[in-house]
């Protein structure tokens, strides 16, 4: 039997509900416990409410922040148009446009991509990938770098850096090879800086030209060109553009997950841009689907050895995400909102470099665009040879719930939850970059008063 909802109902109340109903693995309740009545651009108001301004923004997938007129607008026209709301792989108009739309965007001619549409997450298009690498190349390894994520299913969460996640799970894919990821802050080998994403290339390369290397020849490298859950840790330039180019010299797909960090959110459409490389299947999801379900992959037309039916899914024909991506890249590529986001984005990391140096709890500031992370860090700590201080991973939870308190909200990653993170609209404008600092700031006086 249903309950009638009523505007005099509190958080509490639906928290509870939650609670009796959904599953334990629910998270984000637990860290940001409202019910939210409504949203607009960046801001969400709870049923109590109390105004927050949403440095989540779906995980990244709200490009344009929520409910903005031409989503809704395109919504309204297919709900309209009598068009089928789900089609499978049969292609429509809108389908064709999106399409088009989306090979525009691409590196290169279009007609030198081919795209699968695959299920709704980005993981179901990084399983694609796989399988299509698998295929084409006849190999079966693959191989992902410490700190990278790819999603939650059998095969992704293999290719995931994050421990606590796949430690539970036995049987996940096997011939999964990690390599380490440049993370100055925190270099693995010691070094930091240049030298070190110098040394790590050279790593990555003789590791793969050794005969007694232990592993065979991947089908696959999989990457992040901005490491997001691993803690908004940017790729060096030239890291990755050695990556390209000996992945390339010995047949090997280099998969770009840009399920995150792409879709303008660093400043460029993809975060690989920086690096003028061209990979060989680009992954995409969250924004492209104009914050409606929608995943696919992009890959080189030389690839696309598949048979029919070799690969398939049931929501792959989500016209809804279609008509809601379209008319969001139209407003990325059309409204200036790229160059939105390096406005706003630098405003906001100058304003998190200046808190850094009044609040020694900030060990590092890192991203591009309106990608962003601060670790926090415990000051009175003993610092490594490289002076980076210890990870702090209670005052980043406490940090965040302060943050939340003072009508803020941003999510923690990276190793032990110790960065927190903001992904906010790339809409934002500079008044709403300055809110977020005065209440990052709020909250940061609360746990060092």
């Amino acid at each position: 039997m249903g309950t009638t909802q009523s505007s005099s109902l509190n958080n509490e109340y639906y928290l509870n509900r939650q609670s009796n109903f959904e599953s334990n693995a629910r998270s984000y309740p637990r860290k940001f416990p409202i019910a939210i009545k409504s949203a607009k651009g960046a801001w969400l108001e709870d049923v109590e409410g109390k105004k927050y301004l949403d440095c989540l923004a779906g995980a990244g997938t709200l490009a344009l922040g929520h409910n903005h007129p031409n989503v809704i607008n395109a919504i309204k026209r297919v709900l309209d148009s009598q068009l089928p709301l789900h089609t499978l792989d049969l292609t429509t108009p809108l389908k064709d446009q999106f399409s088009q739309t989306v090979l525009d965007l691409l590196p290169g001619s279009p007609s030198s991509w081919r795209l699968q549409f695959c299920g709704p997450t980005g993981a179901d298009a990084n399983e694609a990938a796989f399988k299509l690498a698998k295929t084409v190349t006849g190999r079966s390894a693959i191989i992902s770098f410490s700190g990278g994520y790819h999603g939650m299913t059998n095969g992704t969460l293999s290719a995931t850096g994050n421990l606590s996640a796949k430690t539970p799970i036995g049987g996940l894919m096997p011939y999964v090879q990690f390599m380490p990821y440049p993370y100055s802050y925190r270099c693995p080998l010691g070094i930091g800086g240049d030298k070190a994403s110098e040394a790590l290339a050279t790593l990555f390369e003789r590791f793969l030209d050794d005969i007694e290397s232990g592993i065979t020849k991947p089908a696959a490298v999989i990457l992040e060109a901005i490491q997001g859950e691993g803690g908004v840790i940017p790729a060096p330039v030239e890291w990755l553009r050695k990556i390209r180019e000996v992945t390339k010299r010995l047949g090997i797909i280099l998969i770009l997950d840009e399920v995150q960090a792409g879709i303008g959110r660093s400043g460029q459409f993809f975060a690989f841009e920086e690096s003028s490389i061209v990979p060989d299947m680009i992954v995409m999801s969250k924004a492209i689907g104009g914050g409606l379900p929608m995943a696919l992959v992009a890959y080189n037309a030389e690839l696309d050895i598949w048979s029919p039916g070799a690969h398939a899914g049931t929501f792959r024909g989500n016209q809804l995400a279609m008509a809601t991506g379209i008319a969001t890249l139209d407003v990325i590529t059309n409204q200036g909102v790229l160059n939105n986001v390096n406005i706003a984005g630098n405003a906001l990391k100058q304003g998190l470099l200046a808190l850094q140096k009044r609040f020694p709890c900030i060990g590092d500031v890192r991203g591009r665009g309106l990608m962003l992370g601060i670790e926090i860090v415990d000051s009175k700590g003993q610092a490594d040879k490289l002076g980076s201080l210890p990870y702090a991973p209670e005052l980043s939870v406490a940090l965040q719930k302060a943050c939340f308190d003072h009508g803020l909200i941003a999510e923690r990653g990276g190793r032990h939850g110790a960065v927190l993170r903001f992904l906010p609209p790339l809409t934002l404008s500079l008044d709403e970059v300055e809110q977020i600092l005065v209440r990052l700031e709020s909250a940061l006086k609360v746990l060092t008063a």
